[in-house]
């Protein structure tokens, strides 16, 4: 008598785990457990963070910082930490910039660095802030990212190395690109009328 076998073929377990990887990414929720603290805004600065006790954090300081992954983990607030450093995703239509309208300029969440012009973000309908180009060439940098089973175009900020998203090439004019970025990586610099 032969029994019917309920364990996976090789082949179905790939496909499993390529497959509960992509749900992971797409409804990752902060695993900590921890919820962001809003900052009140300060000047013309919306945070979500307090960078008081990060002494690399600065908006006009753009050297680049070879700062531990101890360090990090020590100053930084844990959800800000896991996507920057860890490559999380927080999970779409739930990020503080993602309808957000107005001039001003995106900065890096971790250290203050000028990422993106307000004027360069459209709705992209993904759920994250969407850019269609950088602030200059010298804000973001572009690294091949192999996760998941696909190759991506991982974007970091040029500054610290953290993880902002990923770039694609179905964005707007004039660039025809779409930085897809995690809203908690981002600060608003606002620029008031």
């Amino acid at each position: 008598m032969n029994k019917l076998s309920l364990r996976p073929t090789g082949m179905q377990r790939t496909h499993i785990l390529l497959w509960t990887s992509a749900l992971l990414l797409m409804g990752c929720e902060n695993s900590t457990g921890q919820t962001r603290k809003e900052m009140p805004a300060t000047k013309d600065t919306m945070s979500q963070y307090d960078h008081s006790k990060n002494p690399h954090y600065s908006m006009t300081d753009t050297k680049k910082l070879d700062v531990p992954l101890s360090e990090w983990k020590k100053i930084l607030p844990a959800d800000l930490y896991h996507v920057a450093f860890e490559k999380g995703t927080e999970r779409p239509f739930t990020g503080k910039f993602e309808d957000r309208k107005g001039d001003g300029t995106y900065t890096c969440a971790v250290c203050g660095r000028a990422l993106f012009d307000a004027h360069t973000k459209f709705d992209s309908g993904t759920g994250w802030p969407s850019f269609y180009d950088p602030k200059s060439e010298e804000s973001v940098e572009d690294h091949v990212d192999r996760e998941l089973g696909m190759v991506r175009t991982e974007v970091v900020c040029s500054r610290c190395g953290a993880h902002l998203g990923h770039v694609f090439d179905d964005g707007p004019r004039p660039t025809g690109l779409r930085y897809c970025i995690n809203a908690v990586s981002l600060d608003l610099l606002e620029t008031k009328p």
